[in-house]
């Protein structure tokens, strides 16, 4: 599936996202924690850099992408339903 942007940050706590700023990826990671207002996240620590703090008033989006898992549940991003999310079948 095609990642697109969520905007309740506030559910991504745990979620790999990709951070964009003009349609570019600026970083990608895992959410190690989130504020729904104002929209904001830091980036767990990993190779690609230290924590990292972003917010949507310098113009960042967090963009998830489902992933497909094995079993009967296909797709899951977050412990809850995500809005904007695209339906599944």
């Amino acid at each position: 599936m095609k990642p697109y942007p969520c905007h309740d940050w506030g559910r991504l706590i745990g979620v790999p996202v990709e951070i964009r700023r003009d349609s570019e990826v600026v970083r990608a990671g895992v959410v190690d924690d989130a504020m729904p207002r104002p929209a904001a996240l830091w980036l767990a620590a990993d190779a690609g850099g230290g924590r990292e703090l972003f917010t949507a008033a310098e113009g960042y989006e967090a963009w998830i992408r489902p992933r497909e898992l094995g079993g009967k549940l296909c797709y899951k991003m977050a412990a809850a339903p995500l809005r904007g999310a695209p339906r599944l079948g």
